[in-house]
């Protein structure tokens, strides 16, 4: 009995994560009301508080659940793109930068956090999930010899920074898939500068 409640509340949990996900990247933080979260959930109002303390609290959970997703799909084109960790590399940034295109993610991940949850919050969501990979990644790459070991953590950061700005740049363009093209042009250069083909 105990285990299907846990079940419930988990599925529960899951339903107003999803549902909140999809109203955000909507509507954005601002234009999104709890009510609009319970309606479309069907999910009663203490409910929703025995699994978030407001709404602030949920956008967390939502940009969370999207900042490790942007993650884990970043990390697959990067073991797709093979062995080299340089083609892996470009892969994985090149993939963060497409879905820089979903409006979705760029309200929930992009324009909204700054003000919701803070730059410092946000920047503990990369080092959570994202940043970890691309020091991996980079590492690989120093052991080549085409960067200096020592550099590689704050290398990931400047890397890290600038792809975000890149993907602010495509979130923020009246003609995205311009932008896109003049992003992936931008990190292409950059990388070349860094570490070569």
């Amino acid at each position: 009995m105990e285990d299907l409640r846990i079940q419930k509340g988990a599925a529960t949990r899951e339903r107003l994560i999803a549902a909140a996900y999809d109203l955000f990247g909507r509507h954005g933080y601002e234009g999104t009301s709890i009510e609009a979260i319970l309606e479309a959930t069907g999910v009663k109002r203490g409910a929703l508080y025995h699994h978030f303390d407001g709404k602030k609290a949920l956008f967390d959970a939502v940009l969370d659940r999207a900042v490790a997703r942007i993650a884990e799909t970043s990390g697959a084109a990067a073991r797709a793109a093979g062995p080299d960790p340089v083609a892996a590399l470009r892969a994985g940034c090149g993939a963060w930068l497409d879905m820089a295109m979903d409006p979705a993610v760029q309200r929930v991940v992009l324009l909204d956090p700054p003000s919701v949850v803070g730059w410092d919050h946000l920047r503990e969501l990369d080092e959570k999930h994202t940043l970890g990979g691309l020091r991996r990644n980079l590492e690989l790459i120093a052991k080549t010899g085409r960067l200096p070991a020592a550099q590689v953590d704050l290398l990931a950061h400047m890397l890290l920074a600038s792809l975000t700005e890149l993907a602010l740049h495509v979130a923020r363009s009246d003609d995205q898939p311009g932008a896109l093209a003049g992003a992936n042009d931008a990190l292409d250069l950059l990388l070349d500068r860094l570490i070569g083909g």
